[in-house]
């Protein structure tokens, strides 16, 4: 394949991923938007969807600007790679393996912490503030987003010499835009989806959305680790 235009690229790459972690698994956003849905109807679902939005974008953006000065560095990048990869093989293996909708860890039980206080701090009383400041402290949501970062700035795209994205602004900037285009996209219809079956979601089809976001990861976790296998095998002595 050619080269591809490095914003179009990478506007699909925030895309696919966006879409990937905000729809499967189903995390305090989709819960929270599927329970207030079915009470206070769509415009309040979509705009808790709204706040989320805004707020990933930022920590998505924050990660992308932090991440560009460590670039020059080639054993740096190649630790990203290994990075990224591992977290990609425990977290879809992680949910592959679920046999519930939510699996509690000790991170889960901070981010419930920060968010208790934020919300008794600032008591929100809008939904795109409920959705923008739940985001806010969910502490998985800027860890994820720098792991993410580092992969999509350091692994190539799928049968091209390029990174999916480029350490450019322009590229970083398409790729927020993806995000936000992903999200945006997601919660527009589970808000509508909600409103309409009134919060009748089954614990199945929540699992199963679960399962297919833990097979994708693990696909991806599989090509890139072929791919780190063939350039030790190919390059043996360096770094």
């Amino acid at each position: 394949m050619g080269e591809l235009n490095p914003e179009l690229l990478a506007g699909l790459a925030g895309f696919v991923v966006a879409l990937i972690f905000a729809s499967i698994p189903v995390g305090p956003i989709n819960l929270t938007i599927i329970n207030e849905g079915a009470r206070r109807g769509f415009a309040w679902a979509f705009l808790i969807g709204l706040g989320a939005t805004a707020m990933d974008a930022i920590y998505c953006l924050l990660s992308f600007t932090g991440l560009s000065e460590f670039y020059d560095h080639g054993v740096v990048r190649s630790a990203m790679q290994l990075m990224s990869f591992v977290f990609l093989l425990v977290l879809g293996t992680r949910f592959m393996l679920a046999k519930s909708v939510k699996v509690p860890n000790k991170l889960d039980a901070t981010s419930e912490r920060i968010e208790a206080r934020m919300e008794q701090k600032f008591r929100p009383h809008s939904a795109f503030a409920t959705g923008f400041l739940r985001v806010a402290a969910n502490l998985g949501v800027p860890v994820a987003w720098v792991v993410l970062s580092a992969y999509l700035m350091s692994n190539r795209a799928f049968g091209c010499n390029q990174d999916w994205v480029a350490d450019t602004l322009p590229a970083k900037v398409a790729c927020v835009a993806g995000v936000i285009m992903a999200t945006t996209l997601w919660f527009l219809f589970l808000s509508r989806q909600v409103s309409r079956s009134h919060g009748k979601f089954s614990e199945k089809t929540l699992l199963r959305m679960q399962h297919i976001s833990g097979l994708c990861l693990l696909l991806t976790a599989l090509y890139d680790g072929g791919l780190i296998v063939w350039h030790l095998a190919k390059h043996p002595h360096q770094p």
